[in-house]
């Protein structure tokens, strides 16, 4: 929720747009992946089906700024494998703020801190820190010990460089509702300036099938876990609306062309997390070409039954907030509701770090959602 006030300018500008113009699918975020590879091996990640040979693929700048071009999407999301791996990802960022997009750079944060300097802290980069829950949880999703202090030492240099850094949370069966609170707190404590997390998606090449949640188990994590949220002070990356629906207060269909990806093998069909049939060639194809009437919970397909990841039902949440004027104004209600946190990171000091846990002025506000 606490984005810039530019970038809810703009995506409310674009909803409008296409509100206007009767578009029935527009992308909200461009999901960008200019490579596979990565430097973990998660027990939850989806990308270990890929041979070899794709693995060491990537995207040119220039394949980059096309796909942003191509979209159209008012923010675009890089990601990966890891993109700080990528010989010219600062390029690449730096040319599709150029273009006026917001960039939301996903990193595991484990090269973060050496490769600061290559970005300029501004209001249209926000850093995306996959960040799975408190020391123990995100150690063990991810692979390696101590990689939870690296993350959380690379949050605060960044803080302290002026950027803004958001952590991207993905919830696995097993994880205590009561340990998250206390995880939220401590994210708030490091002064992150808002949190994604959604449901983890059952990939059917993840390396532990077992750890996803199906959708009763999502409701019941989420309604013990959120319970009071808004009252917490904790700075949630979303719409309220989006919260509301994984703790089954709200129901959504699926809109996978919200968050489209592109990739190095092209735009995959049909959305972020699941691949089905040849890559289209371009966004145009993707939107002209998908069968969507295949796809999501309404649709019966098997792989959709238990989804409620955030890439296909954020869009929905966000788009319901703009159907109509009422349902705007009653948006608006829900975020002046929500307690808002203090910041108070000097609170808790990052040791060896100058100028940690100051947080930097920033372009804040709290009218639209952030996605």
């Amino acid at each position: 929720m606490p984005a810039p006030v530019g970038l809810q300018a703009a995506v409310l500008r674009h909803i409008l747009k296409h509100r206007f113009l009767g578009t029935r699918r527009f992308p909200l975020v461009l999901m960008l992946e200019p490579l596979f590879g990565c430097n973990l091996a998660c027990r939850g990640c989806g990308k270990i089906q890929y041979p070899p040979d794709v693995m060491r693929r990537m995207l040119s700048p220039e394949d980059c700024w096309k796909a942003a071009d191509e979209c159209g999407a008012p923010v675009v999301a890089v990601a990966g494998g890891e993109p700080l791996i990528h010989p010219e990802i600062g390029r690449i960022v730096e040319g599709i703020i150029a273009r006026g997009r917001y960039v939301h750079l996903c990193t595991n944060a484990l090269l973060l801190e050496k490769n600061l300097d290559k970005f300029k802290p501004g209001s249209h980069l926000v850093w995306s820190v996959h960040l799975d829950g408190g020391e123990e949880v995100h150690d063990r999703v991810v692979g390696r010990k101590g990689a939870y202090q690296t993350v959380t030492r690379a949050i605060r240099a960044a803080k302290a460089r002026g950027h803004r850094v958001m952590t991207n949370t993905t919830v696995f069966v097993g994880g205590s509702p009561d340990a998250f609170r206390a995880f939220f707190d401590e994210c708030m404590g490091m002064g992150v300036d808002g949190m994604i997390i959604s449901p983890g998606y059952a990939y059917d090449n993840a390396p532990e099938r077992g750890l996803f949640l199906d959708r009763a188990g999502t409701h019941a994590w989420f309604r013990d876990t959120l319970k009071d949220w808004r009252s917490m002070g904790w700075d949630f990356n979303h719409s309220p609306y989006y919260l509301d629906f994984l703790e089954g207060k709200r129901e959504y269909d699926c809109m996978p062309w919200g968050n489209p990806l592109r990739h190095v093998l092209g735009w995959q069909r049909p959305c972020y997390l699941m691949s089905e049939g040849s890559p289209a060639s371009s966004y145009r194809e993707l939107l002209e070409t998908t069968p969507w009437e295949r796809y999501g919970r309404a649709s019966g397909h098997p792989n959709c039954a238990q989804c409620m990841a955030h890439v296909g039902y954020e869009p929905a949440a966000v788009v319901e907030g703009f159907a109509s004027a009422g349902n705007f104004l009653a948006l608006a209600k829900e975020f002046l509701s929500v307690k808002r946190s203090p910041r108070m990171t000097a609170r808790l000091p990052a040791p060896g770090v100058p100028g940690a846990g100051v947080p930097p002025p920033s372009e804040t506000g709290s009218g639209l959602p952030a996605l």
